[in-house]
């Protein structure tokens, strides 16, 4: 597979998947399902990931939304035929290696498939030699990303000129800003306000100026760059959640669209927490009251599960938060939705660990990450 134009999050999940680290790619890819609904590059690389990551049923799942949106995609197909070889089905997948050779009479690895069927006929022949480790040579490739990280960076916020050149030049001199702390991050010189950003943080006022029309939240100018500061400082420092809350209530304020857009980017590099990398907790009600300015926050709820919807792909269940152990207070319910299919227990306590969708002023979901629940995990 060669090289493709990719935007900035799934250049990430390339990168980490080239580098074999197919953890880091399914995290940051499964967070957003619903931004890449209908894509075949996301489908493909998400179930490609969980291929090499020996997650057969999500890679199954995966690749055949990838199949349904290209039906001759040679290396979708081939990731299923692997799946079905594995699984012992090998009419099914010398069908699909058959396909793809009428499709692409060159392809190397359908021919060298076929060629080991014949060489091992027999399903304990076939099995031992799955067993030796050579199913991966039969493996899609992941695609390489066409553009460079700077190149990404201006590709999403290429309408902001003054802030793609000042990108351009933090990312080709490659300075970095190193905190005392071992443990948090490096980060670009692109991060860094300009003195043009500084000198001019809002919006300029229009004919409707004092209305206020579009803004969640009106800051002045010291307050944006100090927002935006904290965000940056707590991004550093690997508190990406309590980064996002700060880095939202610049993107949902009149501050000016270069700064938004620096909010932005530093959202963009923030990574997918597990239950116990979650350094900052939000309650119910600190959701509640703003929903907005908790999009896309992880949190981690506790309490029973009711309404139980388990289907071959998806599970889904309200939340009754806090209702556990005595089970004398519901601190409210919330709608929480898995992208998989998991067993849920409803007499015992369920961890939750998803992200916040809102749906109205007052009003959100959780799209589910992570389970934890007596005797069972799931991802």
């Amino acid at each position: 597979m060669g090289s493709i134009k990719l935007d900035a999050i799934l250049t990430k999940a390339v990168r980490f998947a080239r580098k074999g680290n197919y953890d880091a790619a399914i995290k940051t890819l499964e967070v957003q399902v619903n931004r890449y609904y209908g894509s075949f590059t996301y489908y493909y690389l998400l179930g490609v990931s969980y291929l090499y990551s020996n997650i057969s049923g999500m890679a199954l799942t995966y690749l055949r939304l990838a199949v349904e949106q290209r039906q001759k995609d040679t290396n979708a197909l081939l990731g299923l035929a692997a799946l079905y070889l594995n699984h012992g089905d090998t009419d099914k997948a010398v069908d699909l290696y058959l396909e793809i050779q009428s499709l692409d009479a060159a392809n190397k690895t359908a021919k060298k498939a076929l060629a080991i069927i014949k060489k091992h006929p027999s399903p304990e022949g076939i099995s031992t030699w799955i067993d030796s480790g050579g199913l991966r040579s039969l493996f899609p490739p992941f695609p390489r990303a066409a553009c460079s990280r700077s190149g990404v960076a201006l590709g999403v916020f290429a309408g902001a000129a003054g802030i793609a050149l000042a990108l351009v030049i933090g990312f080709q001199t490659g300075l970095l800003q190193r905190p005392s702390d071992k443990d948090a991050r490096d980060i670009p010189a692109g991060f860094d306000l300009t003195a043009e950003e500084r000198a001019a943080p809002t919006q300029v006022p229009g004919a409707d100026a004092g209305t206020d029309t579009g803004y969640r939240f009106t800051l002045t100018r010291n307050e944006v760059i100090e927002h935006y500061e904290e965000a940056r400082r707590l991004f550093l420092q690997r508190r990406d959640d309590a980064a996002r809350v700060t880095a939202n209530r610049i993107v949902q304020s009149n501050a000016s669209e270069p700064v938004k857009n620096r909010a932005r980017l530093l959202i963009s590099y923030m990574e997918e927490p597990g239950f116990d990398t979650l350094h900052d907790r939000f309650s119910l009600s600190d959701v509640i009251a703003q929903p907005f300015l908790y999009e896309d926050v992880h949190v981690i709820w506790r309490g029973m599960a009711s309404n139980l919807d388990v289907q071959p792909n998806s599970t889904s269940f309200n939340l009754l938060v806090g209702y556990y152990d005595d089970r004398r207070i519901v601190e409210g319910i919330v709608r929480v939705d898995y992208g998989f299919a998991i067993p849920v227990n409803t007499e015992s306590a369920v961890e939750v660990l998803g992200r916040v969708i809102p749906t109205g002023e007052r009003a959100f979901r959780i799209h589910g990450i992570a389970i934890n629940q007596a005797g069972m995990t799931g991802r």
